[in-house]
This record gives structure tokens, sequence and C-alpha cells, in this order.
């Protein structure tokens, strides 16, 4: 009786070993189509290496921020994915660990590695992004500056981010470059979007999915937009097209960094050598997002409509996070004030 209780007791063990064993790890990052993209193409493979769940938690990346930061000291992300500057400011809070080192991030762009303690996973140029068969039926030519946005024709027709995503950040400081200042003197831009761009808005909103309703309802012809999110749009059929303008094209570092304490930090420290490998970068790619990887090979209709290769992305413009950061909250506060009253 005795051997066939333990018989049976170790049978239990090895039966349940797997269940008791596989973890639940969870990803916060992008929601929309780069969290379909992720949980159809890219985690399962993942999951399946390493015997863990992943959960993936979408929201913008202020939000994740905002979450690092009520987590603090009993953080339940294990790898958090997040616009460049929101990651500057989670890598200043103290919310992100150091990488371990692997031989893949020597492959990587300079620009897209942040100090050791976040790696840039996709490259996604902020231009305008435009109905081009609206833009046609209407007989306007393609927009091909940031000052073609304020056109009165566009008024009750355009949509652009708040201040709260990087879209708006970026909004903001180009403004206030092509009137004569810069992220030290933002005046310029606060002026010109009160007074020449904010009159053409319809909405403000940092929400992907939202943008793309308005479109898709043709409730918008234009938009200040990431060219991930444009490309995303345009591969369901819809007549999307991007525009880098000529005045210059901010450059966002989607990047990714490894929660300090967090409870699976060698299972998320792959997670994150995993992203950057050539082939998920090219899955990446199909979402709009340039490889930060210059060992990724895309063929060359995926390569015109990404930042790829170093020409293209030698000409993007890269903004000053230290600069912003600074001075995020108060800028924020006075847009809310002034510009989304």
């Amino acid at each position: 009786m005795n051997r066939f209780r333990n018989l049976l007791l170790a049978g239990t063990l090895v039966f349940a070993s797997p269940a008791l064993a596989q973890q639940t790890m969870y990803v916060a990052g992008p929601g929309g189509s780069t969290q379909k993209l992720f949980q159809s193409q890219i985690i399962p493979e993942f999951e399946s290496k390493h015997n863990v769940k992943i959960t993936y938690v979408p929201g913008i990346s202020s939000e994740i921020v905002a979450k690092l930061q009520a987590q603090a000291g009993k953080q339940e992300i294990n790898v958090a994915i997040f616009d460049d500057g929101p990651l500057y400011q989670a890598i200043q809070f103290g919310y992100c660990d150091k990488l371990s080192d692997a031989p893949i991030y020597k492959d990587i762009y300079p620009f897209a590695q942040f100090g050791g303690n976040g790696i840039g996973v996709g490259l996604v140029a902020t231009g305008i992004a435009y109905n081009a068969a609206n833009y046609k039926k209407k007989g306007w030519p393609a927009p091909s500056s940031w000052k073609d946005l304020t056109d009165r024709k566009l008024e009750g027709r355009l949509t652009a981010s708040s201040l709260s995503g990087t879209y708006g950040v970026h909004t903001l400081v180009m403004f206030a470059r092509i009137n004569g200042g810069d992220e030290s003197n933002i005046e310029p831009g606060f002026d010109s979007i009160r007074k020449s761009l904010a009159p053409n808005v319809l909405s403000w909103s940092s929400s992907p999915a939202k943008l793309a309703e308005m479109f898709q309802n043709n409730d918008v012809d234009v938009a200040v937009w990431g060219s991930s999110r444009a490309i995303a749009l345009k591969n369901t059929g819809f007549p999307m097209e991007f525009v880098y303008p000529k005045e210059g094209t901010p450059a966002l570092v989607l990047g990714a960094c490894p929660v300090v304490q967090n409870s699976l930090p060698e299972a998320s420290q792959a997670f994150l050598q995993y992203l950057v490998t050539p082939a998920i970068q090219a899955k990446l790619a199909t979402e709009g997002f340039g490889p930060t990887n210059r060992q990724t090979r895309l063929d060359d209709k995926l390569a015109a409509q990404v930042p790829y290769g170093d020409e293209r992305v030698g000409r993007m413009i890269s903004v000053k996070w230290s600069e912003i950061n600074k001075n995020r909250a108060e800028w924020t506060n006075r847009w809310n004030r002034t510009i989304e009253r």
C-alpha cells in the first residue's frame, strides 16, 4: 500500500512539475497594432523556448512610468517597453536594472543604447500621416512641411497627440525649432501651436486606437503621427501615406528595460536580447519599426517604409530629452491651460 502511494505521489509530481515550473512574466508596452504583433508573432516563440507565460500589459509610455512608480519596491512588471523620453525618466528614477552583457548589443546603433540600463528595440519617425485618397479627391498636394499643418483648409480635419505622448512632445519641439526656438527656448513652439496649429485640430489624443479610428471613420484627413502607426494602418488596406517633413523628422526610439528587483531577472534579460535579434527586428519592421540592430536585413518594399539603413537613420533628428524631461511637468501644465483647454 505504501509502495503504491509513493508511486502515485511520484507520478503526480512528475505531471505537476512543468505547470509549477512555468511562471508568468509581465511585459508592459504599447497597445494597438503593436500589442497584436507581440501577442501573435513575438511572444509565443519566447514562451515555448523559455517555459514562461507572458502577460502583455498595454499602455502609453507615461502610463507605464506611472505604473512603475506606483509599484516601487514591489514591482509586478518584469519588462517595460516605452518611448525613449519616458525610458530616460524611468532610468533616472531608478526603475530600470542594468543590462546583462551580451554580444548582440554590439550590433545596436549607439543612439539606441541607454547607458547600460535600456536598449532600443525599434526606430520610429515622427512625421505627417495623411489619407492619400481624400487628398487626391480634394485636389490637395501631399503635405511636405510642418507648416502645411497650419493651412486653414485643414480646420477640423487634423488630429495630433497631446503632450502626454512622445508624438506631442516632438510636435512642440519641431514648432519651436521652425519658429526660431528649441528645447531650451520652447516659447515659440507654444505660441505657434496655440495660434496656428490648434485651430485645425479636431481632437488631441495619445491613443493609437483612437487616432486610427478617426481616420477610418473619415473624421480627419491628416495627423502628426509615427511611421509605425501609419504603416500599420496602411497594412489594413487604408489609403495612408507617411511624409518625412522637409524641416526634419524627429527620431523616436522604442526602448525597453528590465525592471529593477523584478521576480524574473534572467527571463527579463533573455527577453530583451531576443527582441533585438535580426529575426524579431524584421517582424517589428512589418509594423513600421525601423531596426536598431544593424545586422537586420529587410526586403526592398519593407525597407522603403521604415527608418532603415545608415543614410536614412543618419538624417533623423534626435531631440534633447535631458532638457525636455527637466521641464516636461511645467510644459504639460501650460499645455493643458493654453492648448487643450
